[in-house]
């Protein structure tokens, strides 16, 4: 399982988990990827469970990446305790994960391998996902591009 080998603080808040994801959004190390739709937390059994519905389609012939790392604690209280007392002991790390972030990567295997291993790992998680391939990102990037163009690429030289 994933965690954390130290930590600053071992009880955490909760916090909030609003807003698309900026960093992560793109699928970088891979050819394929698995991309969140909704924001959610992901707890280390979900990730390890994804990560092996994933390998044992792909049968370890391609290369996985795992763009997600649980880093916040959740506590929980024992059964029929009282109220107060404080805060419960932690009990188990999840990951927050914001609408557009990459969670997985591979590469290494043919187009319908992939689909079908993402697809698999999509039902092991608790948050909406969709497939992505790293072709598809860079087309968009590119239509984005053209028009107003200021990153001094080839499209906005042509366009202007």
């Amino acid at each position: 399982m994933l965690q954390p080998k130290r930590v600053r603080y071992r009880k955490v808040q909760k916090g909030t988990n609003r807003g698309k994801a900026h960093n992560g959004a793109l699928v970088h190390f891979g050819e394929y990827g698995l991309q969140s739709l909704e924001n959610g937390r992901i707890t280390n059994r979900q990730i390890e469970s994804a990560r092996r519905a994933m390998t044992r389609y792909i049968k370890r012939g391609g290369q996985v990446w795992i763009r997600i790392f649980p880093d916040k604690s959740v506590t929980k209280k024992p059964a029929e305790t009282r109220m107060g007392n404080g805060k419960g002991s932690p009990e188990y790390w999840v990951a927050l994960v914001k609408s557009g972030r990459v969670m997985f990567e591979i590469s290494g295997v043919s187009l319908d391998i992939a689909k079908e291993a993402m697809r698999l790992a999509m039902y092991k998680l608790p948050v909406k996902c969709k497939f992505v391939t790293k072709a598809d990102q860079e087309t968009e990037l590119d239509k984005e591009c053209v028009g107003s163009c200021s990153c001094n690429c080839e499209d906005g030289k042509e366009a202007s």
